[in-house]
C-alpha cells in the first residue's frame, strides 16, 4: 500500500516538468516531508476549463484532498479508508472504475515511506505476544533523483448539505494506485536489509515513467485494456530504497529530516 510519502517540490518546478497550462497561485501548498491521509496533495491532471468555450482538455496542476470520496458517497467520512486503488481490480470496483475511465492523474512525489517487518516481529506475532518491536520504516524513491510519479485518480463530491456558492459544497479527493511490489534488485539497496521493494512490503504505488504521462492523462483514452497497460509495473532497477528514523511513524513530525538516510536500520524497541 502507500500510506505516507513525501512531496518537497516547489510548483513552479512541477509545471515545468509536466507541461502544466494552468496553475493558481492561490493552490501553493508548503514543501511536506510526511503526506498523510487527508493532506492536500499536488495533482497533475487534464480537463476543459470552467466556463471554457472550447471544451479542450487544459493539463493543470491542482491540490486535492488525499482520500477519493466517490460521487454516490452519502457522506465524506470514508475517504480514509480509499487512499489506495489495487490495480489489479481498478477497472471494476463501484468506488474507482468511474474515474479510472475518466478522471486519471498524477500526483508528483519524492518517494514514499514503507515499513518492514522484521523477523522477529513475525515470530511475536506467529507466538501472539502483545508488545512488539517497531517496524523499521524505509524512504523509496527512484534512483537518479526525479520525480516520482504516482498513478492516480480523482473524483468530485458534492455535499448537498450545503448552498451551491459555499466553499465546501464540492469536494476534490484522490487515491493512490498501488501494485506489487517489485521482486528485481534495487538500483541501490541499503549495506543491511532488503534488496527488493518486495523484501519490505509486498504493495507499492504505481510509477509511471514519463513516456507514459501523456496517455495516462489524456481524457479522450476510455480503452480498458490500454489503460490497464499503461499501469502495468514498469522495467526494474529503478528505485532505491533505505531506512530512515522512525520519527516519520508520527504524522505531527515534518521537515527533510525524515528522509535522510540511517546509517543502518534503528535497533527495535518495544513499546
Amino acid at each position: 500500500m502507500c500510506g505516507r510519502f513525501a512531496a518537497s517540490r516547489r510548483p513552479e518546478d512541477l509545471t515545468g516538468l509536466f507541461h502544466v497550462e494552468r496553475w493558481d497561485p492561490v493552490e501553493t501548498l508548503a514543501p511536506d516531508w510526511n503526506v498523510a491521509p487527508t493532506k492536500e496533495v499536488y495533482a497533475v491532471l487534464e480537463r476543459p476549463l470552467k466556463d471554457a468555450a472550447d471544451g479542450r482538455p487544459v493539463r493543470q496542476l491542482r491540490t486535492l484532498t488525499w482520500g477519493l470520496v466517490p460521487s454516490w458517497a452519502k457522506t465524506p467520512e470514508g475517504a480514509a479508508r480509499l487512499i489506495n486503488a489495487r490495480a489489479e481490480t481498478v477497472h471494476e470496483k463501484p468506488s474507482f472504475r468511474k474515474a479510472f475511465l475518466q478522471r486519471r492523474c498524477v500526483l508528483p512525489a519524492d518517494g514514499y515511506y514503507e515499513w518492514m517487518t522484521g523477523a522477529d516481529e513475525r515470530q511475536r506475532e506467529e507466538e501472539g505476544r502483545k508488545k512488539r518491536p517497531r517496524k523499521q520504516p524505509y524512504f523509496v524513491t527512484p534512483a537518479d533523483g526525479s520525480v516520482f510519479a504516482m498513478a492516480g485518480l480523482y473524483e468530485f463530491w458534492r455535499d448537498a448539505t450545503l448552498p451551491p456558492d459555499h466553499p465546501r459544497a464540492w469536494w476534490t479527493t484522490c487515491s493512490v494506485i498501488t501494485t506489487e511490489a517489485e521482486t528485481t534488485p534495487l538500483a541501490v539497496a541499503p549495506a543491511e536489509g532488503p534488496s527488493a521493494l518486495a523484501d519490505i512490503h509486498p504493495r507499492m504505488p504505481v510509477m509511471l515513467t514519463p513516456d507514459r504521462w501523456d496517455a495516462w492523462l489524456d481524457p479522450a483514452r476510455t480503452d480498458t485494456d490500454e489503460l490497464r497497460a499503461l499501469i502495468a509495473p514498469p522495467w526494474g532497477g529503478l528505485m532505491r530504497a533505505h531506512p530512515v528514523a522512525t520519527a516519520v511513524s508520527n504524522v505531527r513530525n515534518n521537515g527533510p529530516e525524515l528522509r535522510e538516510e540511517l546509517v543502518a536500520p534503528e535497533e527495535p524497541t518495544l513499546f
